[in-house]
C-alpha cells in the first residue's frame, strides 16, 4: 500500500486547475500535481543535477500554472 501526504494549495488555484483539467485525462488536481512532480523527478534522475537554467524553466512553468507566487 502506498503512503500519501498532503500538499496545500490556495483554493483559487485549485479552482483554476479544476477548470484547466476539464476534458483532459486528469480526473483531479491531485492527478495533475502527481504527474507534474513525477515528470520533474524523472527528468532530474535521467539528466542528473538540474542546471540553473533548467530549474528556472521549471519554476517559470510552475509559476505560469499558478503553483508559485
Amino acid at each position: 500500500m502506498t503512503d500519501y501526504t498532503t500538499v496545500s494549495i490556495p483554493k483559487d488555484l485549485a479552482d483554476r486547475v479544476e477548470e484547466t483539467i476539464e476534458g483532459t485525462s486528469f480526473s483531479s488536481t491531485s492527478d495533475l500535481v502527481r504527474f507534474l512532480l513525477r515528470s520533474i523527478v524523472i527528468q532530474h534522475q535521467q539528466q542528473g543535477e538540474l542546471t540553473e537554467a533548467e530549474f528556472d524553466e521549471i519554476t517559470d512553468q510552475l509559476r505560469d500554472l499558478g503553483y508559485l507566487g
